[in-house]
């Protein structure tokens, strides 16, 4: 069942099995507060096995771009538009978060990106990509990366 991500009161419903719970949580949260200021969206996320079309089309995007397979298992994901966005993320368990932001129309901005919680260690599958540093208030401090999509999705 969705349930949407407050923002102001950081919950860690769905993600107490990761080691960095309370991290992931305020990520989760920080992106939930990035999608409702910008976009007047409300960030919902349900549980990954209920989400699994979006899970297999992040991973596709994943393997066939780059040869990454993620090791940690999801605990969430979420899919919607924004736009003429089409947005996914899934939340691991390890405290890893990858989104898929991908325009529709052709010619658009498409990219994957990594946004590592606070206390945990780069994947072995991540270890080649250089990540940026950010401080939120809700999540401490974040760890990012991302890639450009060059295939269709």
């Amino acid at each position: 069942m969705p349930h949407a991500v407050d923002f102001g009161t950081v919950s860690m419903t769905g993600l107490e099995t990761s080691p960095v719970a309370d991290a992931l949580a305020g990520l989760r949260a920080n992106e939930a507060r990035y999608f409702k200021n910008k976009y007047d969206h409300e960030f919902t996320v349900e549980p990954a096995a209920d989400a699994r079309p979006t899970v297999d089309w992040v991973h596709r995007i994943l393997e066939e771009e780059r040869g990454i397979v993620i090791a940690s298992r999801p605990l969430e994901a979420t899919a919607f538009q924004v736009e003429n966005i089409r947005m996914a993320y899934v939340f691991y368990e390890s405290g890893l978060s990858v989104n898929v932001m991908y325009t529709v129309d052709d010619g658009g901005k498409r990219a994957v990106g990594f946004k590592l919680s606070d206390g945990m260690d780069v994947p072995g599958e991540l270890s080649s990509f250089k990540f940026a540093r950010q401080k939120s208030k809700l999540a401490g401090t974040i760890r990012g990366s991302y890639f450009v999509i060059k295939g269709e999705y």
